[in-house]
Formats: C-alpha cells, sequence, structure tokens
C-alpha cells in the first residue's frame, strides 16, 4: 500500500508540474503573439510556435528514465520568429524548452539564432549565406526534428538520429553556404557546407561520458556538408552527407577519466519518394569513432559504427495517417553481434549493449487544422543506443529485449 501511495504522489506531482510548465509555455507564447501584432509588421514578421505534451512508457532499459516505466517527461515546447530586414536579409531564430528524460538535457535552449543573407538569386541558381547559431540543413530531418509536427514520428530512429546528441546535431555557432542549381533537364541539385561548434553543458557531458565523469567536454569544430539531386518530374530525392567533428575533454576533480578527447567521422546515404498518399524513406550511416587519451596517456582505440532505418508513411484519410519502420544500428560493424564487447569488458557488459534494432508502428490523428495527437510502439533488441554512450550501465539495462510506446497531443500556431 505504502509504495502505491509513494507511486501515486510521485505521479501527482509530476502532472501539477507539467501542467505549470505548459501553462507558463502557453503564456510565453501568447505574449510573443501579442507582441508581435503590436509590432504590426505580419507581412515581415512571423511569429510561430508549438505546445506538445504526452506520455511515455518504456519497460527493459533506461532510455527516459532510470525508474523505466510510464513517464510525462515527453514535453516539448517552442516559440520561433523571422524578420525580413531587407529583400535579401533575414533575421531568425527558435527557443525551447525540453524534457525528454535521459535521452538528452532537460530545461530550455536557444535552438538557433541566425541571419540569412540571399547572395544570389536567378534562374537558375540561388546561394544563401548563414552566421551565427545556425541549423543543420545536411541530413533527411536534420532540420525539422525541433519542431514536433514537422517529425514523422515522437522518437526519431536511434540509429541516425541519436538524442544523447540532439543539442550537437540541431546546428552549432558558425556559418554556412548553402546554393541550389535548377536546370528543366536535370532538376534541382542542392549542396550545403557548413562549419560549426556547440556548448555542451555538465549535463551533456554526463550524457556521453558517465555518470562518473568530472571534467568538461568541449565540442571543438564540426564540418559538414552535403548534396541532394531531385530529379526534373521526378518524386524522388537523393543525398549524399558527410560529417567530421572533434572533440577535447578536460579531466576533473577525483575523476575516472584523463584529459584526452575523440574524432567523429559519419557519412550519410538518403533517399524519399512522395507519392499522393503515401511516402517511402530511407537513411544509412557509417560513423568512425577514434578515442585518444581519456583511460590512459598512450590509450587509443577506433570503431566504426553502422546503422540506418527505412520507413514507409501512408495517408488513409485527411485526418488519419499511419507509419511503418525499421532500423538497425552496429555500434561496431566488425563485431555485429557484440561478442569481442563483452570479451573485452571481461563479461561486465553484456552483448546486446553491441546492437540495437527496432521495429516501430505508429499513427497520428489531426484533431484541428493545429492540433493533432500522435501514437507510436517500438519493439526493440538490444542497447547499443542508450546513454550514456562511453560507459554503458548494463546495471539499469539487464534486458536485451525491451518496448516502449508515447502518446503524445501537440498545437501549434
Amino acid at each position: 500500500m505504502s509504495m502505491l501511495l509513494t507511486l501515486q504522489n510521485r505521479w501527482v506531482n509530476e502532472l501539477n508540474s507539467k501542467l505549470i510548465t505548459i501553462l507558463l509555455g502557453c503564456c510565453f507564447l501568447t505574449a510573443g503573439v501579442t507582441h508581435a501584432h503590436d509590432l504590426g509588421g505580419t507581412k515581415d514578421l512571423q511569429v510561430h510556435g508549438f505546445v506538445a505534451q504526452g506520455i511515455i512508457d518504456v519497460n527493459g532499459s533506461n532510455f527516459v528514465s532510470d525508474d523505466q516505466g510510464a513517464s510525462l517527461e515527453l514535453t516539448e515546447i517552442g516559440i520561433n520568429a523571422s524578420y525580413q530586414l531587407t529583400p535579401d536579409i533575414r533575421l531568425a531564430g527558435q527557443a525551447v524548452y525540453l524534457d525528454g528524460g535521459n535521452r538528452y538535457n532537460k530545461g530550455t535552449r536557444v535552438d538557433y539564432l541566425l541571419v540569412e543573407w540571399a547572395l544570389q538569386n536567378t534562374v537558375n541558381w540561388q546561394t544563401k549565406l548563414y552566421l551565427g547559431r545556425i541549423k543543420n540543413y545536411h541530413w533527411l530531418y536534420s532540420s525539422t526534428r525541433d519542431v514536433p509536427m514537422a517529425r514523422p514520428s515522437i522518437i526519431l530512429p536511434q540509429s541516425v538520429y541519436f538524442d544523447a546528441t540532439r543539442d550537437m546535431s540541431i546546428g552549432g555557432d558558425g556559418g554556412a553556404i548553402a546554393t541550389r542549381y535548377s536546370n528543366e533537364s536535370i532538376g534541382d541539385i542542392d549542396i550545403t557546407v557548413s562549419m560549426a561548434a556547440s556548448t555542451l553543458s555538465k549535463t551533456q557531458t554526463t550524457i556521453v561520458m558517465g555518470s562518473q565523469s568530472r571534467g568538461k567536454l568541449t565540442h571543438e569544430n564540426d564540418f559538414q556538408g552535403s548534396i541532394y539531386w531531385t530529379p526534373s518530374m521526378s518524386q524522388w530525392k537523393f543525398g549524399l552527407a558527410t560529417t567530421s567533428a572533434d572533440f577535447t575533454y578536460s579531466r576533473g576533480h577525483r575523476d575516472v577519466f584523463i584529459d584526452g578527447g575523440l574524432a567523429l567521422k559519419r557519412y550519410y546515404f538518403n533517399a524519399e519518394y512522395q507519392a499522393e498518399k503515401w511516402t517511402f524513406s530511407a537513411e544509412f550511416l557509417q560513423e568512425s569513432i577514434d578515442l585518444y587519451g581519456l583511460l590512459t596517456p598512450d590509450f587509443t582505440n577506433e570503431t566504426t559504427g553502422q546503422g540506418g532505418f527505412v520507413q514507409g508513411q501512408f495517408t488513409l484519410t485527411p485526418e488519419l495517417k499511419f507509419l511503418a519502420r525499421y532500423e538497425h544500428y552496429y555500434a561496431d560493424k566488425n563485431d555485429k553481434h557484440g561478442r569481442q564487447l563483452e570479451l573485452g569488458s571481461g563479461g561486465n557488459v553484456p552483448n546486446y549493449f553491441g546492437y540495437q534494432y527496432d521495429t516501430t508502428l505508429g499513427l497520428n490523428y489531426r484533431i484541428a487544422s493545429n492540433v493533432e495527437l500522435q501514437f507510436e510502439h517500438h519493439w526493440i533488441q538490444g542497447t547499443a543506443r542508450l546513454t550514456p554512450v562511453l560507459i554503458p550501465e548494463p546495471g539499469v539495462n539487464e534486458e536485451e529485449y525491451w518496448q516502449l510506446w508515447a502518446l503524445q497531443l501537440r498545437y501549434w500556431f
């Protein structure tokens, strides 16, 4: 009985906290809209926002919380604005509040705050320069993952869109240049190059390094490039992208780690086909992670991971849409069953930390023009995409097979 009362009190407190957060978010968004209206710049100034709250139930892993079970840690509140300063220069930004449990850092952050400058605009060529806290336009969903209504699912495929690195993957402080070439015979070719870096909080360091870390992880640089081709008179789009990022770690007081760092290189291939009632998409990556220092001055370790997903969305009615997806991820393509991982750890890290498979079914119901309800269920084998990244936690992830379902209500303007 006492356990039930404790659980009930926890849920009541969590629900009250969420209601207060959502109400404050609604007040903040309403104030933003009122202020924008008072400025009277409806043509040059655009303000939009969203509030999304849900419930997520995870059994068998600490994907959301170490306690597992149902949780209200599925909150997203955001406001974004765009101001056309001159015909060629636009200012844009977005601030959000997020609560996703162990998936990423809880709290507010500025996703992007940038200047967009149209350098060239002709019949065949359009070129834009972005400066400030820029967005990531390189992956299939990287530029839309920060807005819940624009994502195909509540939880994006972790094989590619790893939530532990969400804030680093959204974008960073730096610059980007994007060029589109349009030709009636070959279609559209989009080329984007960016250089940026993100500021990492202590929580983000812990998510990557583990709870025993006491130091600071610094994102030194992040170069990304991509090319997309949309053939003329075609419903297909094909893309290639690459990432090269460097991180350094500075040891803290009584730290289990020493000074060191890691170098990350990724290569992506994706494709998308859009028909009247259905959409097919696929994305695959190969990533090389090179560790140095951290454990001993001479320590080095390089692994090559692979992952990807195939996904289909079908629109049954204007209000109802279905989703089906399968994905996989291997922490080391040369150890796909995780046997060497388990042997190398002396049996402390089970083999299922070397891979992760996920089969997802979902549906999206449009209640009104700006209100929708989304539901999805995941059947998962393996734990390679759980946090922390460098030091796995088998004590709270004892199950090779685990499941999660999520339900989220969204409103936007």
